[in-house]
C-alpha cells in the first residue's frame, strides 16, 4: 500500500538532490568564470582601442571636465560618456589609473552577464540549462577576449540580458511598474555604447511577445480580419508597450539616457554629444561611412566568436526548430531562443556597417541554443540533429589533437618569416592541460552520451581559455614594444613640453602628458613650429620619416622582430631629434 507513496517521495528526493547539485555546479560556473576574466586582467599592455578608454579617461581626470570626451584635446564623442565613468569609477578599487582599471568594467560586466543568462535560461527551461549556457557563454572566445578587453560591447550584452530577463520575469503580467525598471536599464545600457541598448531588447521582446504563439496565429490574426482587428490584435500582444504606464517610463528613460548630454551642452555649449548619437547608430546604420564588410562576414565570423562551442551551432539551430515543432511544452522557450537569434542576426546583417564584433550579442542566444542541444533526449533528436552533432565533436576531437603542433617549434613548420617566430610559451602548463583535455575526449569517445560531450567540449573551452589569456598573451608582452616605446621616450625627452606628433597619436596614455601634444599632418606646420622653438623632439612613423624634410636623428625606436614583415617593421614609430632646433625653457 505505501510503494507508491515511497516512490513518489524518493522521485522528489532525487529531484531536490539533482536542484542541489545544479546549483552548486552554477555556483561553480561563476567561481571559474570570475577567475578566467579578473586574473592576470591588467599584466599586459593596453593595445588598439583599448587606449582610446583609457586615455579619455586620463584627459578627464586631468581636465576635471567628466561631460567632454577628449583624446589629446580633440573631441571624441564616438561613445557615449557611460563606458567611460566605469573606467574612472574603477580607479577607486585599483587604486589609479592603469590597464586593471580600463579593463575592470568589462571583467565585472561579463560576469553578471554569465549570472544574468543562468538566470534567464533558467526561466526558459530548467537550472541545467542555465548553467551549461553560462559555461558556454563564459568560454566562448571572444566573450573572455572582450570581457578582458577596455571596451564597451560586453557591457551591452550585460544590459540587454538584464532587459530581457525582467521582461520575461513579467511575461504573465505584461501591465506593470516593472515597465518603468526596464526603461531605466536600457537607457543606462545605452550610456555606455550607443542606442543598441535600447533597439535590441525592445526589438527581441517586441517580435518574441509578438510571435510566441508561432508563425500560424500571428499569419492568422494578420491576414484575416478588418485593419482594426489587426492593430487591436498587435497592440494585445504587446501590452508590455501599449500601456499607461508607458507614458511614465519611457520619458524617465529618454531623461536618464538625454540627461549626460545635456549637462554637456550646458557645461560646453555644443551639441556634439547627440549629433554623434545619430551619427554612429543611425547614419551608421543606413549609410555606412567606415566598416563595410560583406553581407555574408557573420555566416562565418560567428564560428571564430563562439569557439569552440560554435562546432555544435548547427546541430544546436536544427535542434530547436525541430523541438519547437514537435514539443509544446517548451515551444515558446525555443521560440525565444529562436527569435534572439535570429532577430539579432538579422538586424546586424542588414546594418550597412559591418565588423566582425559587432554581432557579439547573439552570444547569449547562441549559447541558449546550444545547451538546450546538450540537454535534449537523445533518442528524441531528429537524425539530422545527430549527424550534425557528431560531425561537430569530430571536428572538436580533430582540433584537440592538432592542439598539440603548437608543441613543434615554429622553424619546423612554418615557412618564411614565420619560421622566426618564438616556441609557445608555458609549454609545461599547455601539456598539462592538453593532457587533462585528451582524457576527456577519450571518456566522451568510449561513453558515447552527451553529457560526456559536454564535459569534454567544457573542459578544452576553460582550458584553452585560461592557457591563451592567462599565460600565453601575458608571455607576449616580451614581444609589444608600444608601451616600452613609450617610457623610453619620457626617459630621453625628460618633459613633454617640445614633444610632437607627425601622422601618428603615439602613446599618449603611457606618455602621461599634462598637455595635449601639438600635432602635425603637413611638413611645413611642423618646420613653422621647429623654427619658433615650439618643437624639438617628433613621434613619427618609420615609413613617413623621409616627408618629414628636416635634418633628424633616431634617438628611440619601437622595437621589431625577426619574424615582422618589411611593412611591419616601417608601421613602427620612433622618436626622432630635430637637428639644430631651438630649445625653449620648460613651462611644466
Amino acid at each position: 500500500m505505501n510503494a507508491a507513496p515511497d516512490t513518489a517521495e524518493k522521485t522528489a528526493e532525487h529531484s531536490r538532490n539533482e536542484l542541489s547539485d545544479w546549483r552548486l555546479a552554477g555556483c561553480g560556473v561563476i567561481a571559474a568564470t570570475a577567475i578566467l576574466f579578473f586574473t592576470r586582467l591588467g599584466a599586459r599592455a593596453l593595445w588598439s582601442s583599448e587606449f582610446r578608454w583609457a586615455e579619455i579617461a586620463r584627459e578627464m581626470l586631468r581636465t576635471g571636465n567628466y561631460f567632454w570626451p577628449t583624446i589629446n584635446g580633440h573631441l571624441y564623442y564616438d561613445k557615449p560618456l557611460g563606458s567611460y565613468w566605469l573606467v574612472l569609477a574603477s580607479t577607486w578599487v585599483t587604486g589609479g589609473l592603469n590597464e586593471t582599471a580600463a579593463r575592470l568594467p568589462c571583467a565585472i560586466a561579463g560576469l553578471f552577464a554569465v549570472g544574468l543568462l543562468i538566470l534567464l535560461a533558467r526561466r526558459l527551461y530548467d537550472l541545467r540549462v542555465g548553467v551549461i549556457s553560462g559555461l558556454i557563454l563564459a568560454t566562448s572566445f571572444s566573450f573572455v577576449f572582450f570581457s578582458r578587453h577596455a571596451s564597451a560591447d560586453v557591457e551591452t550584452i550585460t544590459g540587454e540580458l538584464a532587459a530581457l530577463l525582467l521582461f520575461l520575469k513579467h511575461e504573465d503580467r505584461p501591465v506593470g511598474w516593472w515597465v518603468v525598471g526596464l526603461w531605466v536599464i536600457m537607457a543606462i545600457t545605452s550610456l555606455t555604447k550607443g542606442l543598441l541598448g535600447f533597439v535590441l531588447p525592445i526589438m527581441v521582446i517586441g517580435l518574441y511577445a509578438t510571435l510566441s504563439d508561432g508563425w500560424a496565429i500571428f499569419g492568422e490574426q494578420i491576414l484575416h480580419g478588418a485593419f482594426v482587428d489587426r492593430l487591436r490584435w498587435m497592440i494585445d500582444r504587446n501590452r508590455w508597450l501599449f500601456n499607461w504606464r508607458s507614458i511614465i517610463a519611457i520619458p524617465v528613460g529618454l531623461a536618464i539616457y538625454t540627461a549626460p548630454f545635456r549637462i554637456s551642452r550646458a557645461i560646453m555649449g555644443s551639441s556634439a554629444g547627440l549629433n554623434m548619437v545619430y551619427r554612429e547608430n543611425v547614419v551608421r546604420f543606413f549609410e555606412p561611412f567606415d566598416h563595410r564588410g560583406p553581407v555574408y562576414l557573420y555566416l562565418y565570423v560567428i564560428f571564430g566568436l563562439m569557439a569552440p562551442w560554435s562546432v555544435l551551432l548547427p546541430a544546436a539551430m536544427v535542434n530547436a526548430h525541430h523541438q519547437r515543432a514537435i514539443d509544446a511544452e517548451p515551444a515558446r522557450s525555443d521560440r525565444f531562443g529562436l527569435i534572439f537569434f535570429w532577430a539579432t542576426f538579422v538586424f546586424f546583417t542588414i546594418s550597412g556597417s559591418r565588423r566582425s564584433y559587432y554581432i557579439l550579442p547573439i552570444l547569449p542566444a547562441a549559447a541558449i541554443l546550444v545547451a538546450r542541444l546538450l540537454t535534449s533526449p537523445w533518442e528524441r533528436v531528429s537524425t539530422w540533429t545527430r549527424r550534425l552533432t557528431i560531425t561537430g565533436y569530430g571536428v572538436f576531437v580533430a582540433i584537440v589533437f592538432l592542439g598539440f603542433a603548437l608543441l613543434i617549434p615554429p622553424a619546423a613548420i612554418l615557412p618564411g618569416l614565420l619560421a622566426k617566430l618564438p616556441s609557445a610559451p608555458d609549454r609545461a602548463v599547455f601539456i598539462v592541460m592538453w593532457a587533462i583535455v585528451l582524457a576527456t575526449v577519450i571518456h566522451a569517445l568510449r561513453k558515447s552520451s552527451v553529457d560526456s560531450v559536454t564535459i569534454s567540449i567544457g573542459a578544452a573551452a576553460y582550458a584553452a581559455m585560461i592557457y591563451i589569456y592567462i599565460f600565453a598573451m601575458p608571455a607576449a608582452e616580451a614581444y609589444r614594444g608600444e608601451k616600452p616605446f613609450a617610457f623610453d621616450v619620457f626617459n630621453r625627452v625628460g618633459s613633454t613640453s617640445q614633444l610632437g606628433l607627425y601622422k601618428t597619436a603615439g602613446p599618449l596614455f603611457y606618455l602621461d602628458p599634462p598637455t595635449p601634444l601639438p600635432e602635425f599632418d603637413h611638413q611645413k606646420d611642423l618646420a613653422s613650429a621647429v623654427g619658433a622653438g615650439k618643437v624639438q623632439w617628433v613621434i613619427v612613423r618609420r615609413r613617413d620619416m623621409d616627408s618629414i624634410g628636416l635634418p633628424t636623428q633616431i634617438v628611440a625606436e619601437e622595437a621589431s622582430y625577426p619574424w615582422e614583415s618589411e611593412y611591419q617593421h616601417r608601421n613602427k614609430v620612433v622618436l626622432v631629434k630635430i637637428s639644430g632646433a631651438t630649445a625653449t625653457p620648460d613651462a611644466h
